[in-house]
């Protein structure tokens, strides 16, 4: 412990870094120790942190780094000093501003150093003198971000404004006259927390915080987990009756359950099975397992137990050395790995052992898992019935580890914990003394929420003082603000926030400032934390995208819990948060709060209350550190003064999100909050417009008002350089936005043009020159023609997509020559890259869709456009592009009145074109496919819906994949006109589907298809047979035939001598099929994967498989039982056998599994009523992966049998 008064006047050497304690801390650590400041070069060495903070800085400051970034405003500056000032005036600021450039340089390059130290410092903050000093750190750390992001405010304002910016550079240097009083406090304040000892250490959990645990039970009884226990001790196959001294063969199932039988001492597992036991802290984890471990039953089963408290040093050779320590008699006498791990795997190897792991950590999972699998080399070839039960915080570490389904402790429940509760609070379990206090302590219970370690905390400080006020006191003061001892549930839950990254430390902390039971939004958190400064850019990634993964981060770690589908946070992990963060975050909940807040806040919400009153919000403008304000409490009526806007807005100058519940306007005055990045009101209120200041926050990523109806915005919106997200009522610029009649989410702006009678959106289109990503306008027909010319959409050459979408209606209601007029408006960016036009109502197609005006198109979509006649616009003859040079995909489909495609699909027009879809356009007869092989690009074709197409052939050398055809299509049953009989020449396709109802052959010497690999023909009910190949498929590996009702044969084409490659063969629903030539079949030496379903005519007599197939499934396929058992009989690389739906009779002798199928991993066996036997339930115990069911004559086995992968997980 520090000495306080010397402590006292090291923190006042922070308000006022000028001065000095005689001695400083270095005195005060060695007189209360005993230890000496380490060594600097040994540091340099070899310590985890080479380079002391101090160094650091001293490295750094006064050399200027030349970082690019804020390059702009110094040139700026330095521009101005020229302009403005003579020689001797403009030497002494030029040097000014070198110094300011070094400074504020110093500040961005140590800003990384500070955060590091900022977390060693909270893992020694149960410390006093350590804690103390931490608010400083944060304090001068948070000033320095400010100003930084000042700087990038600077910045940003020079690039918009350029020459026209009227900075001014004596307020530039006013903005940033703390920078060296700011770098005095981080030199200061990391010099005394070096001599504590925090510059060199690797963060531990400290043995004050983290007692070691053993096997023994600290608690007598234990509640509430009776049926668990015994559920736990099943699961590691303890028997529970008399015979627990018996020797018993043990194999697990992917449940978790086991089989016994009495087998040889010889009997081995390949690996050792791992039961994880999951929960948060405090939660009763470890009492559970030392339950277990104590267990009269468990220690005459087991003949050692193994019990290593892990924590969160997972060093493999300790833990080795402590497991060999635990065996009796034994000691580790070697410090080598090597040589320990045999020690280990000679004790074991042949006795049957459980070995506990208790409060492991994520630091298992370093190195890509490596420690633990190096850990777990000696449990190898293991006795059955051996087991490991493993105890942790964390749902990763489950998932590395476990081979059985994880257990998650949850929290005790009803009269089981206010029986426990009652026990920690008087040892006797009862009130009978203190009837009074009852219904109070039955008032607490609810903020336990089940823990038992919280039961303990609070009923140590109850059972301390017995008076009604002192209980009092308790049920109303937060959980996280009283006093608590080192292992109670406060600290113990902090443990697990020690345990993150520093960049998740400030994601979750900065939680406390929302109230308990807050259900939060992923995406709206993440742009939360970007804004707050929290997450680190990764090249290109958003930081908003980065900021979900932050959140999943913290998800698996169970800092957030997925409720109903909501996120929440747990009451308990709540109070951490607010334990953790009680210098930066307060909830102001009631007026008695506003006197509660801390002086250097940060982060501040104001929840709805009546009695607080606009006196008590003006209190705010004290707290000028406040970055975060969220405001609940409605400022949306006439008793709230518009001051009080204008007074936060001039006093809270640092404040970086903002959240309004609702108010009557924003102030002039919003445009003062340069670091302002966040700013939404969440209700619906009077706010139809924005002050044109809001354009002078350039940093502002969010601006959600999307419950208003905004009127208007302001002329210089462009100038938010910075917008990530913009939301107002009728459209939505961001992310996650749902796309048009779709299920694609998609970043960019929808504007529905139905709901935006204003023209507002338009607007925002012409004001963000910057508007990228993907722009989509529905009913473009409701735009008004001069809304429309607005928007010179044209001039936005960062987007990436456009969608334009009339309405279904348009043509009904007579809105045609609008439509047609606002889309000549709408003409696109010449670099955009896909275009998608949708219910468009012309003949031909708008003016600018040409190739020198859309010069970047790579993809074309057109949908739904009924009136199209003529898919082209005359080619400008002078032009030196003649045709569309980057375009490589076009998709046509829901076109009634096209006819012809001769000018579209002109090699010359589309010189680059890989990918035509055309479906549903059943007047189109005209498509050149004779023509295809001119497209020297072109790798997919397909065609659907399209019954009056008159091709002859079709020949393209580089087409890779045809479709011709889609799946049950009632309305076009001639599919794609005599296409589907053409003579098709394509030497490079790979996969060809094919789907028609009326075709009744398919003549296989009309292909010339060497290279295809996947053949499907499918829906074509009136194909009857398939004539004879007139080549060799020497590379078809995967051949298709289903929903041929009328196809009674196809021996044309499954020959050996057609289809020496074949692997996978799949005949489904073909019902009048009848014969499938055997021997052919037999003759296949590379077929792996045969599935026949639904094919009742089958004779299957004589039936012979080749001995390659792996994975054989028939279902509902007539009478089998001439085929089963015999096909079955030299099927010795089966791995996978499904039979499903078979009403004969059959029967599989038991021997197979054993000998033939001895490889057979996979066995389903459903709905087979004649189904008598398959041998017993020791015949198949060896496949693992079985389901058998709804098979009523089996006999020798109970079911339903499920295990394996066709369990339903239980996660």
């Amino acid at each position: 412990m520090c000495v306080l008064l010397t402590l006292d006047l090291s923190l006042e050497c922070f308000r006022n870094p000028e001065i000095r304690p005689i001695g400083g801390c270095e005195d005060v650590t060695r007189a209360n120790d005993g230890d000496h400041l380490p060594d600097l070069n040994i540091r340099e060495k070899g310590s985890a942190h080479t380079l002391g903070i101090r160094d650091i800085m001293v490295g750094i400051a006064g050399v200027p780094s030349g970082i690019s970034e804020f390059v702009n405003v110094f040139q700026w500056a330095r521009s101005a000093i020229s302009s403005e000032w003579g020689d001797t005036q403009e030497e002494r600021f030029q040097d000014d501003i070198c110094q300011l450039q070094s400074g504020l340089e110093f500040l961005r390059d140590t800003l990384p150093a500070m955060h590091d130290l900022i977390d060693r410092a909270e893992w020694r903050s149960h410390k006093d003198c350590v804690a103390n000093l931490l608010p400083y750190l944060k304090d001068a750390v948070y000033d320095a971000e400010d100003l930084l992001d000042d700087l990038k405010w600077y910045n940003h304002k020079v690039i918009v404004e350029g020459n026209e910016s009227k900075l001014s550079v004596t307020e530039f240097f006013r903005n940033f006259n703390e920078v060296n009083d700011i770098h005095k406090r981080l030199v200061n304040i990391s010099e005394y927390l070096e001599k504590m000892g925090l510059g060199e250490v690797t963060p531990r959990f400290d043995k004050t915080v983290r007692p070691e645990t053993t096997s023994f039970c600290n608690e007598t009884k234990i509640f509430g987990r009776d049926v668990l226990l015994k559920k736990m001790m099943r699961l590691l196959n303890v028997p529970t009756n008399s015979s627990a001294g018996s020797k018993r063969k043990w194999k697990p199932s992917a449940d978790g359950t086991s089989t016994s039988n009495q087998v040889s001492n010889e009997s081995r597992l390949p690996d050792l099975p791992v039961l994880p036991l999951v929960g948060i802290g405090g939660i009763g984890k470890t009492t559970l397992a030392q339950h277990i471990c104590s267990h009269p039953i468990v220690k005459s089963h087991f003949k050692t137990i193994i019990w290593i408290c892990v924590s969160d040093d997972f060093d493999v050779k300790r833990l080795t050395k402590e497991a060999i320590g635990s065996c009796p008699g034994k000691k580790a006498t070697t410090d080598n790995l090597n040589s320990l791990q045999h020690v280990l795997s000679g004790i074991l190897s042949n006795e049957r052992f459980l070995i506990v792991l208790d409060d492991m950590w994520d630091d298992a999972l370093k190195e890509h898992g490596l420690r633990w699998k190096t850990f777990c080399a000696p449990f190898k070839n293991v006795l059955q019935g051996s087991m490991m039960l493993v105890t942790t915080r964390s749902q990763k570490v489950a998932e590395l580890v476990h081979t059985m389904e994880p257990i998650t402790l949850e929290e005790l429940k009803g009269d089981v914990f206010w029986d426990f509760f009652k026990l920690c609070v008087f040892g006797s379990g009862s009130f009978d003394d203190h009837p009074e206090l009852e219904p109070i302590g039955k008032d607490i219970l609810p903020k336990l929420k089940g823990s038992p370690l919280a039961a303990k905390t609070l009923g140590r400080m109850l059972q301390s003082d017995l008076h009604i006020s002192h209980w009092n006191s308790i049920l109303h003061s937060e959980l996280w603000a009283l006093d608590q001892e080192a292992t109670d549930i406060v600290p113990a839950l902090r443990l697990s926030y020690m345990y993150l990254p520093f960049h998740l430390k400030r994601c979750f902390s900065f939680c406390a400032v929302y109230p308990k039971d807050k259900e939060f939004e992923k995406d709206i958190l993440a742009e939360i934390w970007a804004a707050e400064g929290f997450v680190k850019c990764q090249g290109v990634i958003p930081v908003q995208d980065i900021g979900c993964q932050y959140f999943n981060a913290l998800l698996n770690l169970s800092f957030f819990q997925k409720v109903q589908g909501k996120y929440v946070i747990h009451d308990l992990l709540h109070d951490m948060a607010q334990k953790v963060s009680e210098d930066d975050c307060f909830i102001v909940k009631k007026k008695g709060d506003f006197i509660r807040i801390p002086p250097n806040v940060r982060h501040l919400s104001v929840l709805s209350s009546n009695d607080i009153d606009n006196s008590d919000l003006s209190i705010l403008c004290r707290h000028k550190k406040l970055r975060t304000l969220l405001c609940n409490k409605p400022l949306a009526n006439k008793k709230i003064p518009a001051r009080l806007l204008e007074d936060w807005c001039t006093e809270l100058l640092r404040m970086r999100v903002i959240v309004f519940a609702s108010l009557n306007e924003l102030p002039a005055s919003i445009g003062k909050l340069k670091h302002l990045q966040y700013l939404k009101i969440s209700r619906a209120c009077s706010v139809t417009s924005l002050p044109g200041t809001i354009c002078m926050l350039h940093n502002l990523q969010v601006l959600c008002v999307k419950k208003c109806k905004l009127e208007s915005l302001p002329s210089g919106f462009s100038m938010l350089v910075n917008l990530w997200r913009f939301e107002s009522q009728g459209f939505k610029y961001g992310p996650n936005i749902r796309g048009f009649n779709t299920e694609e989410f998609y970043y960019g702006l929808n504007l529905d043009a139905a709901s935006d009678e204003q023209g507002l959106g338009c607007r925002f289109i012409k004001n963000m020159k910057q508007l990228r990503g993907h722009l989509e306008i529905s009913n473009v027909g409701m735009l008004r023609k001069d809304h429309s010319a607005e928007a010179e959409l044209k001039n936005k050459g960062y987007l990436d997509k456009l969608t334009l979408q009339s309405s279904a209606c348009a043509s009904q209601s007579g809105d045609n020559e609008n439509g047609i007029e606002v889309l000549r408006h709408l003409q696109p960016p010449a670099g955009v890259k896909s275009l998608v036009l949708g219910g468009y109502l012309g003949v031909s197609l708008p003016s600018w869709f040409q190739p020198q005006s859309l010069s970047g198109l790579t993809s074309a979509s057109f949908s739904w456009c009924h009136e199209l006649e003529i898919p082209t616009v005359p080619i400008d003859i002078n032009s030196s592009s003649m045709g569309f040079s980057s375009l490589t995909d076009l998709i046509l489909q829901w076109c009634g009145s096209l006819s012809s495609l001769e000018q579209l699909l002109d090699p010359a027009y589309l010189p680059v074109i890989k990918k035509i879809i055309i479906k549903n356009c059943e007047n189109l007869i005209s498509v050149p496919t004779e023509r295809f092989g001119e497209f020297r690009c072109i790798e997919i074709f397909e065609v659907e819906g399209c019954g009056k197409i008159n091709s002859q052939s079709l020949a393209a050398r580089s087409l890779k994949k045809l479709k011709l055809g889609g799946s049950k299509d009632m309305y076009w049953p001639n599919n794609c006109g005599n296409l589907t009989a053409a003579n098709i020449q394509c030497c490079s396709l790979t996969y060809f589907s094919l789907s028609c109802r009326r075709l009744t052959s398919i003549q296989l010497q009309m292909w010339n298809l060497p290279a295809l690999r996947e053949l499907h023909i499918s829906h074509c009910q009136s194909l009857t047979y398939f004539g004879q190949p007139g080549q060799i498929f020497t590379n078809l590996t995967s051949l298709t035939i289903s929903e041929c009702s009328q196809l009674s044969t196809i021996d044309g084409l499954l020959e050996e001598e057609y289809l020496p490659a074949i692997k996978s063969i799949t005949i489904d629903d073909c019902e009048k099929l009848s014969t499938i030539e055997s021997r052919r079949i037999g003759d296949f030496s590379s077929l792996k994967d045969l599935k026949v379903s639904r094919c009742p005519s089958i004779d299957w007599g004589g039936f012979v498989l080749p001995a390659s197939l792996q994975s054989l499934h028939l279902q509902a396929c007539g009478d089998i039982s001439s085929f089963i058992p015999s096909g079955l009989e030299n099927l010795h690389s089966l791995v996978s056998l499904r039979l499903l739906e078979c009403w004969y009779r059959i029967s599989i002798p038991g021997r197979l599994w054993s000998t033939t199928l001895s490889s057979l991993e996979e066995l389903e066996l459903r709905v087979c009523t004649e189904l008598v036997s398959v041998g017993g339930a020791d015949d198949i115990s060896e496949i693992p992966n079985v389901w058998i069911q709804a098979c009523r004559k089996l006999k020798g086995i109970k079911l339903p049998v499920r295990r394996g992968s066709f369990l339903i997980s239980k996660k």
